[in-house]
């Protein structure tokens, strides 16, 4: 808070000295690479019975680049406060019909996060401790300096833009240093690599292709990391996940009362990205009417609240990801071909487990590390028929299902081998032939492996299931018959020609 002492008169001044500021102000320096993020489209609202001294509070705040609203009374204040989209809130303590706490106590039971700062001419300590208990973020007496006034101001906005870049880093904490992340000498992972470096320094939206379970929120991180703008919040919100219709209300906020149960102001999760990068997963799952908004706030870099008449700029960066091809849903009319093309200015394909030749050894290796750290347990390796499984399998869950299948056998195993037997009754490898039993001292190799397999089961399972299981298609199981000259066996024990 600002403190400040009454000198006499109209003498009310900072009760810092000099010094006192010089000791201070560095860390406005350090807000200085943050004030345009706070000043950019922040909307500030004043609530002053005084005319003279509104439009003069406006005058000011204006010369700084800040939208502002001035209202007299305490049912206009109340109302703007909780049916806006306000990023700050300033409030005389003494108003005509009413006091600042009934402002500061509406803020707050509208479950906004906008700060409020208290003026007043008429200052008193127990003011003062009330106006901090009641939620106000500073306190500040009339008449003010100008500079001490907008410095108030920039601190609260930047505090606010803080703690909710806090907010998002822990809930993307987990996933940003997840175990799964950019691991593989593949040609396909070297490529999307490139690609991250390359897109990550401009502002380009990103459309990420691939499976589920490939790691395209990952990639999406990568390149948020590495972009101008990792300072802001990276907010990823699954679009499949939110009922249709809370889609819009999610994306773009809305007004108090803009629809049954708006009990509050939400200034939506693109304004919350706003400075940084918005993650929409699944992008595919949105319904046209929000496809056309959508589109809209790419372009013109602006959103409009569900309920509300203001329209806010949108500093974000967008980057786009589907499991499913939205090139045929445009075909089928399902997604608008201009939003497509919007967000697809740089494609990149995260290829699957199965394509990414030599990279499972990779990750089980880190897998075992970072599950064992975090256990507590000193694993050093898979036994040999959970090795030769690992190799086998197709992976159709991709690394998210390799991850799961090895934290289970870590957490399960008494010895510092991860061992098949733990995992062989998990869904994940349900489907999937249990392995040969290898002799250490003669391991099979893969193509054995595969061809003990065949035979084994080829009596009671389709060429179909066959490939399936192994993870190959049939007509890479047809060469290997024929070289093996094994002739397919139908169940009856007839050789089918």
């Amino acid at each position: 808070m600002i403190d400040r002492v009454n000198t006499g008169g109209r003498g009310l001044v900072p009760a810092r000295s000099a010094a006192a500021k010089a000791h201070a102000r560095p860390g406005r320096a350090g807000l200085a690479g943050h004030e345009r993020v706070a000043r950019h489209s922040a909307r500030i609202l004043v609530v002053e019975d005084d005319a003279a001294v509104g439009a003069s509070i406006e005058m000011l705040l204006a010369s700084h680049d800040y939208a502002v609203d001035v209202v007299h009374t305490l049912r206009a204040g109340i109302e703007a406060a909780t049916s806006a989209d306000i990023d700050l809130v300033i409030t005389d303590l003494r108003l005509s019909n009413g006091s600042g706490f009934d402002v500061i106590a509406a803020v707050k039971e509208a479950q906004t996060d906008a700060p409020v700062i208290v003026m007043t001419g008429f200052s008193s300590v127990q003011s003062a401790v009330q106006s901090l208990r009641f939620g106000a973020v500073d306190y500040i007496i009339k008449p003010f300096d100008n500079e001490e006034f907008v410095y108030a101001i920039e601190r609260a906005l930047n505090e606010r833009r803080m703690r909710r870049e806090n907010a998002a880093l822990r809930r993307n904490l987990q996933s940003v240093y997840a175990p799964s992340a950019f691991i593989g000498q593949s040609a396909g992972m070297k490529r999307v690599l490139h690609l991250v470096r390359r897109v990550a320094p401009t502002d380009a939206t990103v459309f990420i292709e691939g499976e589920s379970g490939t790691g395209k929120e990952l990639v999406a991180h990568a390149i948020h990391r590495e972009s101008l703008r990792a300072g802001g919040p990276f907010v990823a919100v699954n679009c499949g996940a939110i009922p249709i219709d809370l889609v819009e209300s999610e994306l773009f906020g809305h007004a108090k009362g803009a629809f049954t149960g708006a009990v509050g102001v939400s200034e939506g999760l693109i304004m919350e990205a706003h400075g940084g990068t918005l993650f929409l997963d699944e992008v595919g799952e949105l319904p046209p009417s929000v496809q056309v908004k959508l589109l809209r706030a790419i372009q013109e870099k602006e959103v409009r609240p569900v309920g509300g008449k203001d329209v806010r700029r949108a500093d974000v960066r967008i980057i786009a990801a589907s499991n499913k091809d939205v090139r045929q849903a445009v075909l089928r009319g399902e997604f608008r071909e201009d939003l497509f093309y919007r967000l697809n200015v740089i494609g990149i394909h995260v290829p699957p487990l199965r394509e990414r030749a030599g990279d499972v050894d990779l990750l089980v290796k880190h897998f075992i590390d970072y599950y064992g750290k975090k256990i507590g347990k000193r694993i050093r390796n898979l036994d040999a028929n959970f090795g030769e499984f690992v190799k086998t399998y197709h992976w159709p869950g991709n690394v998210r299902e390799l991850q799961n299948l090895i934290e289970r056998a870590a957490i399960l195993t008494d010895s510092d081998v991860l061992n098949y037997d733990d995992v062989a009754d998990t869904p994940l490898a349900i489907g999937s032939p249990p392995p040969n039993p290898v002799r250490t001292d003669a391991p099979l190799s893969v193509e054995d492996y595969i061809q003990h397999v065949v035979r084994t089961y080829q009596s009671s399972r389709t060429e179909k299931e066959l490939a399936h299981m192994l993870g190959i298609g049939r007509k890479a199981l047809w060469v290997r018959r024929r070289r093996w000259a094994m002739a397919r066996t139908s169940r009856a024990g007839k050789t089918k020609q």
